[in-house]
């Protein structure tokens, strides 16, 4: 299932963006239903019960179910052809590797290996906040998590002025920095007086996500141009949800076995620990090396539509 779901991903942003005139403006509120697709979920796994009666089985119809709908659903989607129309693709296309000259930009290669490293952390979130949350006493931890698309959902309705506001590096620091946060609560957060931090942890998804990810994806398909666009897409998503997302959830396994206690549960203060140190350098590393004034001049010599992304305050 997951070999063919996701490469969607890349899919259908290139989809969406190869069809927006000013993704800037447009993405995010096209990408917000997504969000509220997630909110959906949630909200009826909890109502259900089907985490406490660990329904796995109905959990995995409903996905399958959904899936259904939306494969039928695609083919509705405006036509939108291969930029290369009548030449034959290769491999490094299919891969998106003719975007490789992205790296070029110096500015670029530091958030595209920042993007990798911070998929590392991200690993822990996704494979382990529910088993945490009902390990510490959570009810309908499920439930409670979708808040954290509620507040995705309302970041990304303000992605477009916080986008002119604060920048790409601005905006890209701060979701990094509530990477470490959010990390930081789960750690020292408990089902008892520290609760508030459980939820915060939770709340904060909004800003982790959209500052990183939908910022990161609006800034590539800006440095990219319209030759590169779907190839971008794809080479940002094999890197992130492929490279990044393969080593965290193997380290994330390792440690979450490694801090099983002999009486039951877990050590949840040093396993977040680590995703919260991690971000942490990664943020560190991004904060000297990225350069938004290198990315404006990389993005004038070459044929890319860079010029909204980068008429912002230099970081």
């Amino acid at each position: 299932y997951m070999v063919l779901y996701m490469p969607t991903l890349a899919l259908v942003n290139s989809i969406a963006f190869r069809q927006m005139k000013d993704p800037q403006k447009e993405f995010a509120p096209i990408r917000v239903l997504g969000t509220l697709g997630w909110i959906i979920a949630g909200l009826t796994i909890g109502w259900l019960n089907w985490e406490q009666t660990n329904s796995l089985q109905a959990t995995f119809l409903m996905a399958a179910g959904a899936a259904a709908l939306l494969g039928v659903f695609s083919f509705t989607l405006p036509a939108t052809p291969p930029v290369k129309s009548g030449q034959s693709s290769s491999i490094g296309d299919l891969l998106g590797l003719d975007a490789i000259g992205l790296l070029k930009n110096r500015s670029y290669l530091i958030f595209f290996l920042a993007s990798i490293a911070i998929c590392i952390p991200l690993a822990f979130y996704y494979g382990f906040t529910n088993p945490f949350l009902n390990e510490v006493g959570m009810k309908a931890a499920a439930g409670v998590q979708s808040l954290g698309q509620v507040s995705e959902l309302l970041f990304m309705l303000a992605i477009p002025l916080f986008f002119s506001r604060l920048g790409v590096k601005k905006m890209l620091a701060i979701g990094m920095a509530a990477w470490v946060l959010r990390y930081l609560f789960f750690a020292y957060g408990d089902g008892a007086s520290n609760y508030w931090m459980l939820i915060a942890g939770i709340v904060l998804h909004g800003v982790c996500y959209d500052f990183f990810f939908v910022t990161g994806q609006i800034y590539t398909d800006n440095l990219a141009g319209e030759r590169f666009k779907s190839s971008a897409q794809g080479f940002i998503t094999l890197a992130t949800y492929g490279v990044g997302m393969l080593i965290g959830t193997l380290l994330s396994g390792e440690i979450f076995d490694k801090n099983a206690l002999a009486s039951g549960g877990h050590d949840w203060r040093m396993i977040w620990l680590i995703p919260a140190a991690i971000a942490a350098v990664v943020l560190l590393a991004f904060l000297l090396f990225f350069r938004e004034r290198n990315a404006v001049a990389a993005g004038q010599e070459a044929p890319v539509a860079y010029g909204e992304a980068s008429a912002v305050a230099p970081g």
